[in-house]
């Protein structure tokens, strides 16, 4: 299953997800998408995707630099806005979609 945190209203989300759906079709696996605006991520979702962004992890609010990953949960809870997207997840691993060649890496694409 290939999952994707999506904000319908991010040029750079539309196309990720256009991409993701298309390879999710052509390899015959599941999508799952998450609007994370409409349904905010809860603590427990946000500590197993830094595990998963891995060095990534650091990145995953925008416009904040050099926040610990619980001060990043804090704000992400506060203010889902501000999760730095698209983020796609696959087999364990997730990536930050910025850029979209990163997802294609992840993907094996």
């Amino acid at each position: 299953m290939i999952t994707i945190y999506h904000n319908p209203r991010c040029s750079k989300s539309r196309a990720a997800l256009e991409f993701v759906e298309e390879y999710a079709e052509q390899n015959d696996l599941t999508l799952h998408v998450i609007e994370y605006l409409k349904t905010p991520l809860s603590a427990k979702e946000l500590i197993a995707l830094q595990k998963q962004l891995g060095s990534q992890a650091s990145e995953m609010v925008r416009d904040h630099d050099n926040l610990t990953p619980a001060q990043q949960r804090e704000i992400l809870l506060a203010q889902p806005e501000l999760l730095q997207r698209p983020i796609v997840s696959y087999l364990g691993s997730a990536v930050i979609g910025r850029p979209t060649e990163l997802i294609h890496t992840l993907l094996g694409a």
